[in-house]
């Protein structure tokens, strides 16, 4: 049900968040005690968000033919578990919080509340879109507040890149629904505009995205190895959307799960690279 393999997604950029800040603000690498509880932090959120989800989905999950096979509308589970998990979930990511500072636990509500709202924007806009990565680029925000105990307007690049970038293939994720999305009143990008305008929207969100991962490059310590990983990031980028049209979205899968994964991990392998030489 959490599907914990799409963690790939927020947690090389909460790490790449984390080795950053840590090396700009206290001009160290993050401690171990920092990397735990920043990784237990992000298991706990990620795994409260997918829990919540599939609760507050189960009817339109139940309804929806790519979806009618997912675990609760399925009776693989109950609901009643799915509820017990999402309250240890978010206990963890709490208990996490604590463990490193004051500042993360300042700004935890924020977090929550827009882990909790998410998956309700798809009943009334279709911007939930950048809802969506508005929450998950809250992860490199949170290693960064995770190892300093501050959050500098540079966060702020790293920030809207993950926004941007969520936003973008989450798009095109949705390309696969528009259809029943618009039959059943719900709202995305491609049931709202269509699904060839709402490709040339996703492809818009990715330029933004590959901007902001380069204004870190002028902004940080960041040299030319980490702006080689953010041309190999803005390749497979562009390279996804080679492989999806209008006319043919069958390759939607590969889009949104192997070349995003490859996006986070390079771009965390690059940074950790630049830093190290």
């Amino acid at each position: 049900m959490i599907k914990f393999e799409h963690t790939v997604f927020a947690l090389p950029f909460a790490f790449l968040g984390a080795v950053v800040g840590s090396i700009m603000v206290n001009g160290s690498w993050p401690t171990l005690h920092q990397w735990i509880w920043i990784t237990l932090a992000m298991v706990g959120a990620r795994s409260a968000a997918m829990a919540l989800n599939r609760l507050i989905d189960e009817k339109i999950d139940k309804h929806n033919p790519r979806t009618a096979d997912r675990a609760i509308p399925a009776n693989l589970i109950s609901k009643l578990e799915v509820i017990a998990f999402t309250v240890l979930s978010f206990a963890l990511l709490i208990y996490s919080s604590y463990q490193l500072n004051l500042l993360a636990v300042y700004l935890l509500p924020i977090a929550v509340f827009f882990l909790f709202i998410y998956s309700y924007t798809k009943r009334f806009t279709w911007a939930c879109h950048i809802v969506l990565g508005i929450t998950i680029g809250i992860a490199p925000l949170g290693g960064w507040v995770g190892t300093t105990g501050t959050l500098p307007w540079v966060a702020a690049f790293l920030f809207l890149a993950v926004v941007f970038w969520i936003a973008g293939f989450d798009v095109i994720y949705a390309t696969q629904d528009a259809d029943y999305d618009k039959k059943v009143g719900l709202y995305s990008i491609p049931s709202y505009f269509g699904i060839k305008k709402a490709l040339q929207i996703a492809r818009g969100l990715h330029v933004l995205s590959f901007i902001s991962m380069l204004a870190m490059f002028f902004v940080s310590p960041l040299s030319w190895i980490y702006l080689v990983g953010v041309l190999i990031a803005g390749g497979i980028m562009v390279y996804e959307h080679m492989i999806i049209s209008e006319d043919d979205l069958s390759k939607v899968g590969v889009a949104f799960f192997p070349m995003n994964g490859i996006i986070s991990i390079v771009m965390l392998v690059f940074t950790i690279g630049d830093l190290l030489l």
